[in-house]
């Protein structure tokens, strides 16, 4: 995590991991400093004890060498208070050299994902004033294009959604004059060595650091690592490369584009990005288990009956068909973001807050899982539907979708833990397209209470009084407890009712982008909401086995319609493990 809220960021340090030519680790400091510096001659003839004034003067009391003649002497009482800037003058040194300065450069700039977050998530940091005393922005892409095109098409995404403060626009202006753009092939290390040129005029004999976000198709990944690493690495601090997902297609694939990224980069170097890690909700899972005490007692299979992961979305691809057609939800949306979710939900305590500790645990968890099994799975494929007069498409009508896909838009499966903690607790996941909603969220349902005195006040369904912790990570974050409680009354009727913590309501502060922390956690070189590679190794050794198997097999996936909860057969999982998908309750 930061070191610093958005609301702390004028001055912090960070840590300088290797970079991509081996330098040491180092520690720079945003803040400004004043720098003592002495004149090689003044040293040179006599004894000084150096004073730093409050004015950034800096005053010296000279001790005199024993041969030191009276020329020599008042020399010396003339440069007793001299300024710093002075004193670099004269000694010949750069006021450049003990700063520090960020590149940043967007690889694929043109780009929907680059315009959409990135460059938006970088204006609100700039804005925040948690970026660096020193920074630029690069945007690189194939597309020609010059400077003042880019930024035109980088403000056209650029809002003051923070809050409505007067300078917006000039802080816009601002950024945008630190924005500029490098045209080139991502293969060719002539047109990285052109960049590189144009980054150091920027960095003016400052250390440079160089981060370099790779916004583009997972097959030019490598050559592009290749031509950075060999023709725009930082030459004296580090250099540090965002991998957007996929990490692959199955356990092969995945391996050897890691292997083939540390031909270039060390582990250390490479930042694998899923933006739901970054997302506040789940930045607030490990605060809400270990930081109250009234949760970590309750998060273990003798009082938690279930685990529910879900995603939903109400729109379909939308034009994006033909890259969903290569993956389908399962590696899209289940792979990574909910087996992170559910990693850092059923994690044990770490050691410490540090990146390691918790990967370690995560690590851990996902090593823990049981294979998953066909019959544990079910997949969809939405079709079309005519609602309200309107009718919308199945995904094989999208024109860039094979008539005959086979890949889901819809899955839902359950997944177990071995382990001493979770042992014989279903985790549920379920992902889809074209649903009834859009929304994402953790459900924990409780065990019911033994012996319950009030069994009779709730009837047959004893579910209905089964109490359930809900941390809804989108939209409209909240987390909220459903308790039983007694309507008030002369009677015994009882009453489902929540305790609820609504961020909007709770916070008046807007909740900042997933890419804006991550971005800055970047830049810091905290890699706690970073994918680790044996991370990504035992993700993908749980779920290639399966994936393999429904290609094998050509297993069809069940329709539904467009806008429905979804295929009828994820119910008859749920039910196989006693399980009530928490999303369908009638009071949701």
């Amino acid at each position: 995590m930061a070191a610093f809220s958005a609301t702390h960021c004028r001055s912090y340090s960070y840590s300088h991991s290797s970079s991509i030519n081996g330098g040491q680790n180092q520690r720079f400091s945003f803040s400004s400093f004043s720098r003592l510096s002495v004149p090689a001659k003044a040293i040179r003839n006599s004894h000084q004890t150096v004073v730093l004034m409050q004015d950034g003067v800096v005053a010296t009391k000279v001790t005199p060498v024993e041969k030191e003649t009276p020329k020599e002497k008042l020399k010396d009482e003339l440069l007793s208070v001299t300024s710093t800037k002075e004193w670099d003058e004269k000694a010949g040194f750069d006021s450049n050299e003990n700063e520090s300065t960020v590149s940043i450069t967007v690889v694929g700039a043109s780009g929907d994902l680059a315009k959409k977050k990135i460059f938006p998530a970088l204006f609100a940091l700039y804005y925040e004033d948690c970026l660096p005393k020193h920074f630029t922005i690069y945007g690189y892409a194939r597309s020609k294009m010059t400077d003042a095109e880019l930024r035109n098409m980088v403000s056209k995404t650029l809002t003051c959604r923070i809050d409505k403060r007067e300078n917006c626009s000039e802080k816009m202006d601002q950024f945008l004059k630190r924005c500029f753009y490098h045209s080139g092939q991502y293969d060719s290390e002539e047109n990285f060595a052109q960049l590189d040129k144009k980054l150091k005029r920027h960095e003016g004999g400052r250390v440079s650091n160089h981060l370099f976000y790779l916004s583009i198709p997972p097959n030019i990944f490598v050559e592009a690592v290749k031509c950075a690493s060999s023709s725009a690495s930082s030459g004296n601090g580090w250099t540090r490369v965002i991998v957007e997902k996929p990490f692959g297609r199955d356990s092969e694939s995945s391996a050897v584009l890691t292997k083939s990224l540390k031909q270039y980069l060390t582990e250390d170097q490479i930042f694998r990005i899923d933006h739901y890690l970054g997302k506040e909700l789940v930045e607030n899972l490990s605060v809400l288990r270990f930081a109250n005490l009234i949760f970590e007692p309750l998060w273990t299979r003798q009082y938690i009956r279930n685990v529910q992961i879900i995603f939903s979305e109400d729109f379909g691809t939308e034009g994006r068909g033909g890259y969903f057609d290569n993956y389908g939800i399962i590696r899209d949306i289940m792979q990574n973001h909910l087996l992170q979710i559910l990693a850092l939900f059923a994690m044990e305590t770490p050691v410490s807050l540090d990146a390691e500790d918790i990967r370690n645990e995560k690590v851990k968890v996902l090593r823990s899982m049981r294979p998953l099994r066909l019959e544990d799975v079910v997949i969809g494929q939405y079709k079309s539907h005519c609602k309200g007069g309107v009718t919308y498409p199945s995904y094989t009508d999208d024109k860039t979708v094979p008539k005959d896909s086979l890949t889901p838009t819809f899955a839902a499966a359950a997944l177990f833990i071995d382990n001493a903690r979770w042992d014989g607790v279903p985790f549920l996941m379920k992902a889809g397209k074209a649903l009834h909603n859009k929304g994402a969220e953790i459900r924990v349902q409780f065990r019911h209470v033994p012996g319950n005195l009030y069994n009779r006040n709730f009837g047959t369904d004893l579910d209905r009084a089964t109490n359930e912790l809900v941390i809804r990570v989108q939209p409209d974050e909240a987390i909220f407890l459903k308790i039983n409680n007694k309507v008030p009354g002369l009677g015994m009727r009882l009453d489902r009712s929540n305790l609820n913590l609504h961020y909007a309501a709770r916070y008046s502060k807007e909740i900042p982008d997933a890419y804006e922390r991550l971005l800055l956690d970047a830049i810091e070189g905290e890699r706690r909401l970073f994918i680790r590679s044996d991370e990504l190794d035992a993700a993908w050794a749980l779920f290639t086995p399966v994936l393999k198997e429904l290609e094998e097999k050509k297993i069809i996936p069940e329709s539904y319609p467009y806008g429905s909860r979804g295929p009828v057969s994820a119910h008859y999982l749920a039910a196989r493990y006693n399980v009530r998908w928490g999303d369908l309750d009638i009071e949701q």
